[in-house]
C-alpha cells in the first residue's frame, strides 16, 4: 500500500483529491496539508511514498517545497498539482525532481493514470534483476501506451511537448489557437508541436469548415 500526502489550501479540492487517491487500489491518503510549512512537517514526520503537491500555497510555492525536500535528500515521489500551464512552472517542476504533474481541474481517470505510472516506476526500482533496457524503459516511460516519439526536431523541447500533448488529451480536440491559449504559448510554436505529433501518429486532424477562408485544423488523440 502506497501512502500519500495531499497538499492543497482549498478544503474542497483537497477532499476531492483525497477521495480520488483512496479510490485507487493500492493507494491510501495518510494526511492532508493546507500550507507549505504543514506539508514539509508532515512529509518529514510521516515519510509517505508520494505527495500530491499544489503549486499555489498561502505561505510558499509548492515548487519551493519540492526544492526544500530535494535539498534535504528526501526521495519522496511528488506529483505537482497546479492550475498553471505556464511552461516555466512545468519546467521547474520537472527539473526540480517532480515525477509527474497534473493540471487541475482534472478527472479521476487522469490522476489514476499518474498513480499507476508511479506504481510502475516504484516496482521497477524494487526489482532485484538489475537495470536492463526494459527496466530503464519502464522507469522513463518509453515503453507501452505512455511512450512518446523519439528525438524531437531541433528547437522543440520535451517539456513543452508533454504539455501540449497533455492539453490535447485533456480537452479531446482543439485547434492550434485554442491549444496555445491553454498552454500560454504562441500559436506558431504550438502548431509546430501539433504537426510533429501528427506526423508521429500520436494525433490526428479533422478539418472544420465554416465560412470563408481556410478550414480550421482541429487536433485530437488517435483513437486506438
Amino acid at each position: 500500500m502506497y501512502e500519500v500526502v495531499v497538499v492543497d489550501d482549498d478544503f474542497m479540492v483537497a477532499e476531492i483529491h483525497r477521495r480520488f487517491v483512496d479510490k485507487t487500489p493500492g493507494f491510501t491518503t495518510v494526511a492532508v496539508a493546507r500550507t507549505a510549512a504543514d506539508a514539509l512537517d508532515t512529509v518529514r514526520s510521516r515519510r509517505p511514498d508520494l505527495v500530491l503537491l499544489d503549486v499555489y500555497l498561502p505561505d510558499m510555492s509548492g515548487l519551493d517545497v519540492l526544492q526544500a525536500l530535494r535539498a534535504e535528500g528526501n526521495p519522496v515521489g511528488v506529483i505537482m498539482i497546479t492550475a498553471a500551464r505556464e511552461i516555466d512552472t512545468v519546467s521547474r517542476a520537472l527539473h526540480g525532481g517532480a515525477s509527474d504533474y497534473l493540471v487541475k481541474p482534472f478527472e479521476y481517470a487522469h490522476l489514476q493514470e499518474k498513480l499507476e505510472n508511479f506504481r510502475r516506476r516504484a516496482r521497477a526500482l524494487e526489482s532485484q534483476s538489475g537495470a536492463d533496457q526494459s527496466l530503464i524503459d519502464s522507469l522513463f516511460g518509453s515503453a507501452g501506451k505512455n511512450a512518446e516519439p523519439g528525438r524531437l526536431p531541433k528547437g522543440l523541447s520535451v517539456e513543452t511537448g508533454r504539455l501540449v500533448l497533455d492539453i490535447v488529451q485533456e480537452r479531446g480536440e482543439l485547434s492550434s489557437t485554442e491549444c496555445a491559449e491553454h498552454a500560454g504559448l504562441s500559436r506558431v510554436s504550438v502548431r509546430r508541436y501539433l504537426e510533429h505529433y501528427l506526423s508521429e501518429g500520436l494525433l490526428e486532424v479533422r478539418l472544420e469548415y465554416g465560412g470563408a477562408g481556410r478550414p480550421v485544423r482541429r487536433y485530437r488523440p488517435v483513437r486506438r
